[in-house]
C-alpha cells in the first residue's frame, strides 16, 4: 500500500524540517519537505535531499557484529566488514550484560563511560530510556559539553534564557548580522527570510575568518581573526556609548550594569580592537553606526564565536548588543542564537536522574566528552574500563584525535558502538549494534532554530535487525535485571510524559494534535515561561498578525498568532529579572562580571603562539553534520574541499607553497598530510581544513590531530578555534 508519512528531521541542524516519507509497498522511495511548515516550508537541505542513500545504502549495518581482528583501521585491501563477525541480538545483549556486571563487581559501576551526543536530536532517541540505563546502572555521567555549552552560558549570563528572535521575523530586518554564522550552509531554511528582507531594501553584514557561502552573499563582508569577537563587541560598544546612540530609555527600565559597562568600553577603542580583530578602527565604527541606526536590526551569532578559549565571554558580549540598542523591542530586532530555552519538555521525567540514586546512593562522577582522551587513558580512579557510544563519532570529533585512538585501542576496554554504518568508532569497537535512522522510529521533535514542535511519525519497518535507542535500552536493562517500571514505558507513553510540563507554552499541546496536526507552534498566548515569576515572562508583539510572514491562507490558528518579541518588555530570566551588563554570579567563577577580552593563549596574540604562528579553523564541512553524511559519495561529492589546506597567499608564499602542493601542517599535539589550496578564504595568519572521517585520509587521521582538550571560560566546552600550528611542503 502507498502512504505518505510526516516526519521530522532529526539532525543536529536548527532547522528541524518538516518532512514528507512516500512508501510504497513498505519501502521508502520519495522524501520532500513539508510544504505546510512555516519555517522550513517544502524544502530540504542537499544532504537530507538525498537521504534514501543513506537509509539504502550497502554501508548500513543491520546486524549485531562481534570484532575478530584486533582493533584499528583495516588495512588499504581488506573489507571493514572483514573485521567482524554477525552474531544475534540475544548473543550480543548476553556479552554487555556479563562484561558489565564483570566490571562493576572488579571496578566498580563509574568505570562505565556511556559516550553520546547529537546524532539525532530527537527527545527519545537523544535523551531517555539510555539516561534511565545508565542512571540505574551508576555509571560515569558524561558532561555533553563538545558544540554549544559556552554558547550558551554566555547568552543565558546576559539573558537568563536561551530565546531569541524567530526566524520569520528576520523578513522584517532592515539591518541584519551574520556573525559567526554561515546560514547558506547550515541554517539554510532561514536564507528565504532574509532575502525577503534584502528585497525590501535590508543590508547583509557578515562577520566571520572564513570567507563562506554565505559571506560570498552578504553586502558587507568582515574578516575577522579567530578568538577576536568579544574585542569587535566591546568596540562596538565602545562607539554606539561614546556617539550616544543606544537606547537610554530601554536600558533604564530592563538593565542593569550600564554604568560598569560605560566605564568597560572605554578600554576598547576602535584603534585598538583592529589590531586584534584585524578590522579597521573605521570599519568598526561605520559597523556600529548602521548597526544602532538601522531599525530593525538583528544578529543571527552561531557557535563558530564561542569555539574559542574565551568562547563563553564572546557570546556574552555580542549578546549585549541588542540590550544596548533596544532592538529586542521591535518587530525584526534582537537576535538569535537558539531558541531551545522555549520548549521545555519534562526532561527529568523522560532521564529520570533519581534512579542513580538506586544505584550509588549518591550522584555518579562526571566526565567531560570534550577530554575523552585523558579520560581513556589517565583516569583511575576507577579507570574507564567500558564504553558505550551512540550517536557520535569520537574517533573522528573529539579533539586531541591521537591520544583519543591510543585510548581507543586499549585491549582491556570493552568498547559497544551502536551505529548505522561502521564509523572511525566502530574501528576500535568490541561490539556493534544495528541503528534505526527516523524513517525507522517514532520521536518527538522540537527545534533549536524555531518555535515549533514535531511529532515524527515511524515510515516504515527496521531494515534488518536495526533497533533505535530506546528499544536497545530497554533490552539491556531487562538483561541487567532492572524491574523498574519506567524501563517498560512505550514511545507513546514517554511522548505524553515529555509533553506533561509546567512550562505554560505547552499548554494544550499533545501527542494526539501533534499526531493531527503534525507542527504546532508554541503556545505563547500565556505571559510566563518555566520558572518565570508571574508577570516576568516574555511577551507577545503587539502587531497585526497580517505581518506575519507566510502564506495567510495556509496558516493553522497557532500560526496566525501575534509575533513573538521574548524581551520587548524586559522579562528577562536573569536573577535580576533584567538584561545583566553586569553579572554577580560570573564573580565566583572567577570571570570578570562586566565583560573583557584576552587573546586566547593558544593564538598570534597569546602566549603560546611561538613556532607555531598560524591560526587554524578546523571547519566542520557544509554538507555534513559534523562527521554524519561524510560516507554518502553523493554527498561527499557536494564538498570539494575535503583533504584541502586553505591559506592565504600571503602564508603560502613565504613557504615556497603553491596550489596544489601537498603540506604537512603540524603542532605539538600532532600532524596531517593536507594540500594546499591557495585561495584567499582566510586572512593572512589563518589557515582552515574540514572535518572528515579519518579513515578517508593518509595515514588514517583527520584534523583533530591538532586541536586540543582546552576548555572554553564557560560551559566547559571545547576550543576547536583555538589552535595554532605551523605549515610547511611535504616531502615524503
Amino acid at each position: 500500500m502507498n502512504r505518505v508519512v510526516h516526519a521530522a528531521c532529526p539532525h543536529d541542524c536548527p532547522d528541524a524540517c518538516g518532512v514528507l516519507i512516500t512508501i510504497e509497498d513498505g519501502r521508502a522511495t520519495k522524501i520532500q519537505g513539508d510544504p505546510a511548515h512555516p519555517v522550513t516550508r517544502g524544502f530540504l537541505c542537499a544532504k537530507v535531499a538525498k537521504y534514501l542513500d543513506r537509509v539504502y545504502s550497502p554501508g548500513r549495518v543491520l546486524y549485531p557484529m562481534r570484532r575478530v581482528v584486533s582493533k584499528g583501521p583495516c588495512g588499504a585491501d581488506t573489507p571493514v566488514r572483514a573485521a567482524f563477525e554477525q552474531i544475534t541480538w540475544d548473543e550480543a545483549l548476553d556479552e554487555i550484560t556479563q562484561k558489565f556486571k564483570r566490571i562493576i563487581a572488579e571496578f566498580g559501576a563509574e568505570s562505565i563511560l556511556p559516550y553520546s551526543y547529537g546524532g539525532t536530536l530527537g527527545a527519545l532517541n537523544g535523551a531517555s530510556m539510555d539516561r534511565r540505563f545508565f542512571h540505574r546502572v551508576g555509571a560515569s555521567q558524561l558532561e555533553r559539553s563538545i558544540c554549544s555549552s559556552a554558547g550558551e552560558e554566555g547568552i543565558k549570563s546576559v539573558l537568563g534564557v536561551k530565546l531569541g528572535t524567530e526566524p520569520e521575523q528576520f523578513a522584517h530586518s532592515r539591518y541584519i548580522i551574520a556573525w559567526g554564522a554561515n546560514i547558506h550552509g547550515n541554517n539554510v531554511h532561514l536564507w528565504p527570510f532574509i532575502e525577503e528582507a534584502r528585497r525590501k531594501g535590508a543590508k547583509l553584514v557578515v562577520i566571520d575568518p572564513y570567507r563562506t557561502r554565505t559571506a560570498k552573499c552578504a553586502d558587507w563582508y568582515l574578516p575577522i581573526n579567530p578568538g577576536t569577537d568579544a574585542a569587535l563587541a566591546l568596540g562596538l560598544m565602545h562607539v554606539i556609548i561614546h556617539e550616544n546612540l543606544y537606547d537610554a530609555d530601554y536600558i533604564a527600565r530592563y538593565a542593569v550594569g550600564f554604568d560598569d559597562l560605560k566605564a568597560r568600553v572605554q578600554e576598547y577603542p576602535p584603534e585598538k580592537v583592529a589590531g586584534w580583530t584585524g578590522i579597521a578602527a573605521s570599519d568598526i565604527r561605520k559597523l556600529a553606526r548602521e548597526y544602532a541606526t538601522q531599525h530593525p536590526a538583528v544578529i543571527r551569532v552561531n557557535y563558530g564565536i564561542q569555539r574559542s578559549e574565551r568562547g563563553g565571554m564572546a557570546m556574552r558580549a555580542v549578546t549585549m548588543l541588542p540590550c544596548l540598542i533596544g532592538s529586542w523591542k521591535e518587530l525584526g530586532g534582537g537576535l538569535q542564537l537558539s531558541l531551545s530555552g522555549a520548549f521545555g519538555l519534562n526532561r527529568a521525567g523522560l532521564e529520570m536522574p533519581e534512579l542513580m540514586q538506586r544505584a550509588l546512593g549518591r550522584p555518579a562522577r562526571t566526565v567531560n566528552m570534550v577530554q575523552l582522551g585523558s579520560a581513556l587513558n589517565t583516569l583511575n580512579d576507577p579507570p574507564v574500563k567500558a564504553l558505550f557510544v551512540y550517536n557520535s563519532n569520537p574517533a573522528a570529533v573529539c579533539p586531541n584525535h591521537n591520544d583519543v585512538i591510543r585510548g581507543l585501542k586499549r585491549t582491556d576496554l570493552f568498547t559497544v558502538v551502536h551505529e548505522q554504518f561502521l564509523t572511525d568508532t566502530t574501528d576500535y569497537a568490541d561490539l556493534v549494534l544495528p541503528a534505526t535512522t527516523f524513517f525507522e522510529h517514532k520521536d518527538l521533535q522540537t527545534a533549536y532554530g524555531h518555535y515549533y514542535v514535531q511529532v515524527s511519525n515511524q515510515a516504515m519497518e527496521p531494515l534488518g535487525e536495526c533497533r533505535s535507542n530506546v528499544d536497545v535500552f530497554r533490552a539491556l536493562a531487562e538483561r541487567m535485571g532492572f524491574e523498574d517500571e519506567c524501563f517498560r514505558e512505550s514511545v507513546d507513553s514517554m511522548i505524553d510524559r515529555a509533553l506533561d510540563s509546567p512550562n505554560p507554552w505547552l499548554k494544550g499541546i499533545t501527542r494526539g494534535r501533534l499526531e493531527r496536526e503534525n507542527h504546532i507552534r508554541l503556545n505563547f498566548s500565556t505571559n510566563q515561561v518555566g520558572a518565570a515569576a508571574p508577570g516576568r515572562g516574555p511577551q507577545q508583539a503587539r502587531v497585526s498578525p497580517a505581518g506575519v510572514v507566510g502564506r495567510p491562507a495556509e496558516r493553522s490558528s497557532a500560526e496566525n498568532a501575534s509575533p513573538f518579541l521574548p524581551f520587548a518588555q524586559g522579562n528577562f530570566l536573569t536573577p535580576s529579572g533584567k538584561a545583566e551588563f553586569y553579572s554577580e554570579g560570573l564573580k565566583p567563577r572567577g570571570l570578570d562580571p562586566v565583560v573583557a577580552f584576552t587573546p586566547p593563549e593558544e593564538s598570534r596574540h597569546g602566549a603560546k603562539a611561538a613556532g607555531f604562528p598560524l591560526e587554524l579553523l578546523a571547519r566542520k564541512a557544509d554538507n555534513h553534520l559534523n562527521s554524519s553524511f561524510a560516507n554518502v559519495p553523493a554527498v561527499r561529492e557536494l564538498e570539494p574541499m575535503l583533504g584541502q589546506l586553505e591559506m592565504h597567499a600571503a602564508d603560502a608564499r613565504p613557504r615556497g607553497i603553491h596550489d596544489g602542493d601537498p603540506v604537512r601542517a603540524f603542532n605539538p599535539r600532532g600532524e596531517i598530510v593536507l594540500k594546499a589550496r591557495v585561495n584567499g578564504s582566510v586572512p593572512p595568519g589563518v589557515v582552515a581544513a574540514r572535518l572528515d572521517w579519518a579513515r578517508f585520509s593518509p595515514g588514517a587521521r583527520n584534523i583533530n590531530v591538532l586541536t586540543s582538550e582546552k576548555l572554553t571560560d564557560m560551559g566547559n566546552a571545547a576550543t576547536f578555534y583555538s589552535v595554532c600550528v605551523e605549515v610547511e611542503l611535504f616531502r615524503p
